[in-house]
């Protein structure tokens, strides 16, 4: 459970560029060593609150403690994080070594203490060899762990990374971020991370904020951001997520098409227009009793093989004009020879329906 107090408490924040409001009203508090990620589209804010965080974009109205401590109109230098950019931003005549005792050399401290710090960040990013180089002779995964030695070189007690791994091509983002929340394990030290990438979220996360049009959509760990979104933007932006429009029939029952599901209708009245959402994987087709409720005949449009999985497009029955996407096991689909064309009952679990206001 986190401390009773947080470490970072962000109250009523609010951000206007001109007549342009891009951030409304947040409110947040980040606990002491936990890995947090903004993450949202292109312009929803979370960069300007990360740059709020840092003093970069001083907010137009709103608190911001650190450590108990009001920092809401300190200029950067006054604040105590150290942050990694997107552009990593390492200074191109200087080598390495001197990229991460700048910060050190600025507060004017010891040689010796300097040098054997950097030997120690050198080492914990996996660079020890490479001090004399300069940041043009190494690649962008080892530039972003020289840019991340020298944002801890201080010991700040928060760390601000803004879209740290998008310059990166695919398998250098995959292998890095696994390095970034191991050292941040390491470290103890209490992290925000900006990102546009769920998988990134999902993966590095204690918690995730997931921000659209300057107001925070759900704030939760991976597991309920993916399993339990708060709004249909969020079960659209995070995963796959199938939408079916419906109307609510009564009790605890939505009608699609030509059936009715029975799922938590979440207290809307009859005869409102919702929509139902289900993940592809959370459609079933196996294991199919008589007596099953929310089971429902479909045809296999289209049936596509991703390695360990298939994805099926399903349509026609109670789907009526509308395209389900359901992802099969390979060895369901080997067991009951799925082909293009059978057609095929589903199951719609209960637990998995959720239902929206329609949009």
């Amino acid at each position: 459970m986190p401390p009773a107090s947080p470490y970072l408490r962000i109250e009523n924040l609010w951000k206007n560029f001109g007549d342009f409001t891009a951030l409304q009203d947040i409110s947040l508090d980040i606990f002491e060593n936990e890995f947090v990620c903004f993450l949202g589209p292109s312009g929803c804010g979370k960069t300007t609150l990360l740059r709020a965080i840092a003093g970069l974009d001083i907010q137009s109205s709103g608190k911001i403690e650190q450590a108990g401590t009001d920092i809401s109109a300190l200029p950067p230098a006054g604040r105590d994080f150290g942050i990694v950019f997107q552009s990593y931003a390492l200074f191109p005549n200087l080598s390495i070594e001197k990229n991460v005792a700048y910060g050190l050399e600025n507060r004017r401290l010891p040689k010796a203490d300097i040098s054997a710090r950097v030997i120690e960040l050198l080492d914990l990013v996996g660079l020890a060899d490479q001090g004399r180089k300069y940041p043009a002779q190494l690649s962008g995964g080892q530039q972003q762990r020289v840019a991340l030695a020298r944002a801890m070189a201080t010991s700040p007690g928060l760390l601000l990374l803004d879209e740290p791994l998008s310059a990166l091509d695919a398998r250098v983002r995959v292998h890095l971020r696994t390095e970034i929340k191991d050292l941040q394990r390491t470290l103890g030290v209490t992290t925000v991370m900006v990102t546009h990438d769920q998988e990134e979220a999902l993966t590095m996360a204690d918690r995730i904020v997931v921000m659209n049009q300057g107001v925070i959509e759900q704030i939760g760990t991976p597991e309920d951001i993916y399993g339990q979104p708060a709004s249909a933007f969020v079960a659209d932006f995070i995963g796959t997520m199938n939408f079916i429009p419906g109307t609510i029939a009564g009790g605890e029952t939505v009608n699609i098409g030509t059936t009715n599901l029975s799922c938590a209708t979440e207290n809307f009245a009859p005869d409102t227009s919702v929509t139902v959402a289900i993940r592809p994987e959370d459609i079933n087709a196996q294991d199919i009793a008589e007596n099953d409720i929310n089971v429902l005949e479909s045809k296999v449009q289209h049936l596509e093989f991703l390695g360990s999985f298939y994805r099926a497009e399903l349509s026609g029955g109670a789907f009526e004009n509308h395209t389900i996407i359901a992802d099969f096991s390979v060895n369901l689909v080997r067991r009951k020879n799925v082909r293009v064309g059978d057609m095929l009952p589903v199951k719609f679990p209960e637990k998995f329906i959720r239902v929206y206001e329609a949009g």
